[in-house]
């Protein structure tokens, strides 16, 4: 698949990626999807010593698997909260390269505009592939919310500091720990919810990025099983 080469990942420090990710923020389009997808992808990033492994798996609306594609590659960025983007996406930009099967829609396992910039991976991600994403997190980034009732398809609105609604506490199973779901670009937050649901099965977290974040440690414990 192409990219749209929107900034390079040369010479980054602090100050320059703040400035990046607030030159993005009015960018973004929360508008109407409009559909429900009938092929997604899910992405999982995992990290062994100074490595990092991209996942991409496209499954259908059955969750059948369409096609699976990695990379992986030395990371120089350093893990800093908030922006986790530009150490991950210089890797699952080459693996998406490789993708043959354009999807719908992307899931990925991290942040949309549930961030303090609004600015997640999913978000930020956006821009580069030009197609709709979630981001759907295990735990809370960034922004204030009440526990939802304990039934699946329960659910409440995340808010920021200013009140303003930027994702959902979604329960996907009964009595089981909410997942975070926030919409990256092009896509509304109601859809978010909705979609995540519809792509969830048996499990807490939904098939697209479930099966990306499985195949994520089969793969790096075969890569790096010698070490």
């Amino acid at each position: 698949m192409k990219i749209n080469n929107i900034h390079d990942f040369n010479d980054l420090y602090y100050e320059k990626c703040i400035e990046i990710q607030k030159s993005l923020v009015n960018k973004i389009e929360l508008k109407t999807f409009g559909k429900t997808p009938k092929i997604v992808a899910g992405v999982d990033l995992s990290f062994y010593n100074n490595f990092g492994i991209a996942i991409v798996v496209v499954i259908d609306n059955n969750f059948k698997e369409i096609e699976l594609v990695y990379h992986y590659q030395k990371i120089d960025f350093p893990y800093i909260p908030g922006l986790l983007a530009f150490r991950e996406l210089p890797v699952f930009l080459e693996a998406w390269k490789k993708l043959k099967t354009r999807p719908d829609l992307v899931f990925f396992d991290g942040q949309g505009i549930a961030h303090p910039r609004k600015m997640g991976i999913a978000t930020h991600t956006s821009f580069f592939i030009g197609l709709p994403t979630i981001g759907i997190a295990k735990s809370r980034l960034y922004g204030n919310y009440i526990e939802p009732e304990i039934g699946k398809g329960s659910f409440s609105y995340l808010f920021d500091n200013e009140n303003n609604k930027i994702g959902v506490v979604l329960r996907t199973r009964e009595n089981v720990k909410p997942v975070f779901v926030s919409p990256g670009n092009y896509i509304t937050i109601d859809e978010s919810k909705e979609i995540a649901l519809k792509y969830t099965s048996k499990y807490k977290i939904p098939e697209p990025t479930r099966l990306a974040h499985v195949y994520s440690q089969k793969i790096k414990n075969e890569l790096f099983k010698s070490g």
